[in-house]
């Protein structure tokens, strides 16, 4: 019987939530359990009494960096907090087994350890990640993304939308890699004046991080005199709460990922990477991709297309008056 379980979790946004299929099933199977996350509070947090987990600790708390080094001192804090666990499953990098053997110094005895990092051209990242739940017997067979909302952010989403009505549209433009990135020249001509005539029935706004600030600068600079909403920075419970009932375009990127959990429909533009094992599994994810694999060859006309069919979707029964004001979009 598991009573106590703990699972380490680092790395970046995406990566989080593309572990969240194997978390929900764990905690499909052990409902009684007390889980906690050991990871990045920021990330984490869209697990904690969110379903998934009970309680979230920062993987950037000083005392434990002895125990990523080989032999050193541990503190008695950690290593009594390690072994109040019926199970750990790391999913941290730890290719010389330092933190695994700190770990069993500390009387772990039952310890997993996932991929820290995916294989590019193996099974599907999700699938890969729910390997260690699989050891347990635990058979993971739904891929797909999930953040539960806690009715704050629900609230939060309503209060920053307040009377926009919906659905939204909303992009992001950015992700951790410029080769992953559509041109911004493309963003602005698809949402360009002569196109966008529509804004008051379906609003957009602009998703932007800490590294978009440039592009987020430029973008308000060319849309200053247009009814356009940026939302800057916002925590990720209270960004999918935003994105909860939206048709969003963004990359492959945590943004993303959070945008397609959260359930909005999502329209996503591929470049080099592989979605077939990056992309979310969930039927409210549509992946385009040019031919070549070089997102800059993804043609504005096929988002333009997509996006009518998101909003054709969102609408029906389509009325004549939605059919004349999604003329712009048609290629």
């Amino acid at each position: 019987m598991l009573g106590r379980i703990l699972v380490i979790r680092g790395g970046a946004i995406g990566d989080f939530i593309l572990t969240l299929p194997a978390l929900r099933t764990l905690r499909q199977a052990c409902p009684k359990a007390h889980i906690e996350i050991l990871g990045y509070k920021h990330i984490a947090a869209l697990a904690e009494n969110r379903f998934y987990a009970q309680a979230v600790r920062s993987i950037e708390y000083g005392p434990l960096s002895g125990f990523f080094a080989k032999n050193s001192e541990l503190p008695a804090e950690l290593a009594d907090y390690f072994a109040s666990f019926d199970l750990i499953i790391s999913y941290l990098y730890d290719p010389d087994g330092i933190f695994e053997s700190n770990l069993r110094r500390c009387g772990v005895e039952n310890l997993l350890c996932g991929p820290a990092r995916i294989v590019k051209t193996g099974d599907h990242a999700a699938r890969q990640l729910a390997r260690p739940i699989e050891e347990l017997g635990i058979r993971v067979v739904d891929l797909t993304e999930t953040i539960f909302l806690s009715e704050e952010d629900r609230q939060f989403g309503h209060e920053f939308l307040q009377t926009l009505s919906q659905p939204i549209i909303a992009i992001h433009f950015g992700s951790g890699s410029k080769e992953k990135n559509w041109p911004l020249q493309n963003w602005i001509e698809l949402f360009s004046t002569e196109n966008w005539h529509i804004e008051k029935r379906h609003p957009l706004i602009v998703i932007s991080g800490e590294a978009d600030k440039e592009q987020t600068a430029q973008l308000e600079h060319t849309w200053k005199d247009r009814q356009i909403r940026f939302a800057k920075n916002l925590p990720l419970p209270h960004l999918a709460g935003v994105l909860e009932h939206s048709i969003f375009i963004g990359h492959d990127s945590g943004i993303s990922h959070v945008a397609a959990a959260a359930g909005a429909n999502c329209i996503l533009l591929f470049g080099p990477t592989d979605p077939n094992v990056w992309a979310p599994t969930n039927e409210n994810v549509e992946v385009l991709r040019a031919s070549t694999g070089k997102v800059n060859d993804l043609e504005i006309a096929v988002v333009r297309a997509a996006l009518t069919k998101a909003l054709r979707a969102s609408s029906k029964p389509v009325n004549q008056g939605l059919r004349q004001d999604m003329e712009f979009l048609n290629p």
